[in-house]
Parts: structure tokens; C-alpha cells; sequence
């Protein structure tokens, strides 16, 4: 059984955003859970804060800046979703700077396994716009990390929030560099995400957008990671593999339609887990979406107990969505056309 390193802080209780579903409550859930079960196999470590220099190679410095003055004015809102509070910008440093330092760990042998039990989420920031209850985004400063400081060539990210990412996505849209994969709800806010949103330029091919209809569940999420996303990354061979981690598409959340249960969060993490592996990639889950708090709690643990355990997920059946993603994908990645 593999260790999971987890990085965590207390400054993610300190951004308050009121009547909000991503609000403190996340945090205290996901960590009673786990101190239910002895914290078995994590080793836990305190997020640092981001480096500054890492964090402008993402977001402009007067981005950066106007999150840590409205922070200082709040509480107040960046647009209809997003909530700041006088102890944001000291949560958002810290959680930008736990994926930088699960990558420094992950890239540099301390641990072949990452989880980031941190907010606010990240996926939805834009480098010059905080939306959809994220201010940085921790995934692209994760990816950035790994290539600009650790010597990868390559990174995935495989984005399972219920939400189209449209932060990461636009952020790597015109590079090969990041192969930015998102299976999510649509429609479902932000609006964005069709299959055909493929990246421009050197990017082409390497934006993989997986839409489901609401109502799709276990068989059909199970199979597009493991007949779309994991093909792809077999043959994209990456240095790290980074799995922007969101619990929304959970039967019993309540902010969209799709039915994933525990298993199925269990089942996508020890598939990623045996491709990483194949690869001798490092793995990396970054905490995004997931609002009801029983059922976020328990997918996460089920998420940490599949990516350290040695179980083979089952097998999904090629259906659809993913007989058509294979379809429409295999012009760019050719070992789609066996599905």
C-alpha cells in the first residue's frame, strides 16, 4: 500500500463565505472522515504559501493584487458566485501553494502519491478572473511547476468535477505541454467545454472536452476514463499526472444531475492510479467541487483508499458517451480507433 502525502492547512477555514455550498464546513467534513479511519496512510503536511514568482507565471501581478485587496475589504463578492472574506487571500496562498509543494515532493521522489485537502478550488479561474468559487488556479500552478522548475515535458490533468474547467482549459488552450482533459455535466454552468473546443495551435488535440448529459453515471464516467482518457495518456506518456478532483457529480450533490456514487470516485482514482503507474508518473488530486458534505467526505476517503491500495478497478463496458468521444478524438490520438 502506497503512502499518500496530504497537505492541508487551517487557513481553509478562515475563508468565510457565508451561506455558500463552498464554504468551511468541506474542510472539517473531509477530515473528520478521514480521522474516522486513523488518517490510514497519509502522512500529513502543512500547505506553505505560493511562491510569488510561480503564481504570476499563471496570473498577472495585478490580478494578484486585486485578490489580496478585496480580501482586505471583504467580506464581498467578485462576481454572482465568488465570495472573498479578510482571511481569503491568505487561504488562496496557501492553497495554490499546497499543489506547488505536493508537486516539489512528487517530482522529487519524497512521494509517489499527492492529495491537496485544501480550499478555495481553483478550476474556474481565469489568469485574470476569479469565477465559479475559485480565486487561483491550483491546477495550472501545479502543472507550471512541473515544467518550468522540475523538468517535466509533459503533464496531464484530468479535470472529474461535475463543472467544466474553464480556467485550466483556456490557460494550456495553445499548448502541447499540458494534454487538459475535462469529463463534466452539460449543460451545467459555466457553459463551456463542447467536445469540439479541441485547443488552437500547438495546442490542437491536446484539449480532450468529455460533456455528459445530465443523469449519466457510474458505467458511463468509468468508461470515459478508462476507454478515452487512459488510452490517451498512455500514448501521451506524461511526467505528472494531475487529477483536478471535484465530488459534484456525486448522486446526492446539489448543485447538478449526475449519479456517481463513492464506488465510482474509488473506481476512476484506481484507474488514473494503475495509468500513472504504467507510466511512472507521480499522482496528484487537487480538492475542486463536491457540496454535499456526507457524500464529499466519503468519496474523497474512497479516493485516498483506491489511489494507495493495489485493488484493479473493474472493467466498464465501452458505452456511451464514450464510444462517440473515441470517435471524434481518434483524428488526434489514432489508438482510439481499436474502441
Amino acid at each position: 500500500m502506497s503512502e499518500i502525502l496530504y497537505l492541508h492547512h487551517p487557513s481553509s477555514l478562515e475563508h468565510e463565505t457565508g451561506s455558500h455550498p463552498e464554504r468551511p464546513e468541506r474542510i472539517v467534513a473531509i477530515e473528520r472522515e478521514l480521522e474516522r479511519r486513523g488518517w490510514e496512510g497519509c502522512r500529513r503536511e502543512a500547505a506553505p504559501h505560493v511562491d510569488r514568482a510561480l503564481l504570476e507565471k499563471v496570473h498577472p501581478p495585478e490580478y494578484i493584487d486585486s485578490i489580496a485587496r478585496a480580501s482586505r475589504r471583504g467580506p464581498g463578492m467578485l462576481d454572482a458566485d465568488t465570495v472573498v472574506s479578510p482571511g481569503s487571500w491568505e487561504a488562496a496562498l496557501h492553497s495554490a501553494g499546497g499543489a506547488e509543494r505536493a508537486v516539489a515532493a512528487l517530482m522529487g521522489g519524497e512521494a509517489r502519491i499527492g492529495f491537496c485537502g485544501l480550499r478555495p478550488p481553483g478550476h474556474h479561474a481565469e489568469p485574470d478572473q476569479a469565477m465559479g468559487f475559485c480565486l487561483f488556479n491550483n491546477a495550472a500552478v501545479a502543472a507550471m511547476h512541473a515544467l518550468d522548475d522540475h523538468g517535466a515535458e509533459r503533464v496531464l490533468v484530468l479535470d472529474w468535477d461535475v463543472h467544466h474547467g474553464n480556467g485550466t482549459n483556456d490557460i494550456f488552450r495553445g499548448t502541447d505541454r499540458v494534454l487538459y482533459s475535462s469529463i463534466h455535466q452539460s449543460p451545467l454552468y459555466p457553459g463551456t467545454g463542447p467536445m469540439n473546443d479541441n485547443g488552437t495551435g500547438a495546442g490542437e488535440g491536446f484539449t480532450v472536452n468529455l460533456p455528459v448529459q445530465p443523469g449519466t453515471g457510474h458505467d458511463e464516467w468509468l468508461a470515459l476514463v478508462q476507454h478515452v482518457v487512459a488510452p490517451i495518456a498512455r500514448t501521451y506518456e506524461p511526467q505528472l499526472v494531475i487529477v483536478s478532483a471535484g465530488y459534484d457529480a456525486h448522486r446526492d450533490d446539489p448543485l447538478a444531475s449526475c449519479m456517481l456514487t463513492d464506488e465510482t470516485y474509488a473506481a476512476m482514482a484506481a484507474s488514473m492510479r494503475d495509468v500513472a503507474a504504467e507510466l511512472n508518473a507521480p499522482l496528484l488530486f487537487l480538492l475542486e467541487g463536491g457540496y454535499d458534505l456526507g457524500a464529499l467526505a466519503r468519496s474523497v476517503a474512497a479516493t485516498i483508499d483506491a489511489a494507495r491500495g493495489s485493488e484493479s478497478p473493474e472493467t466498464a463496458p465501452l458505452v456511451e458517451p464514450a464510444r462517440s468521444a473515441a470517435s471524434h478524438y481518434a483524428r488526434f490520438w489514432p489508438t482510439l480507433s481499436a474502441a
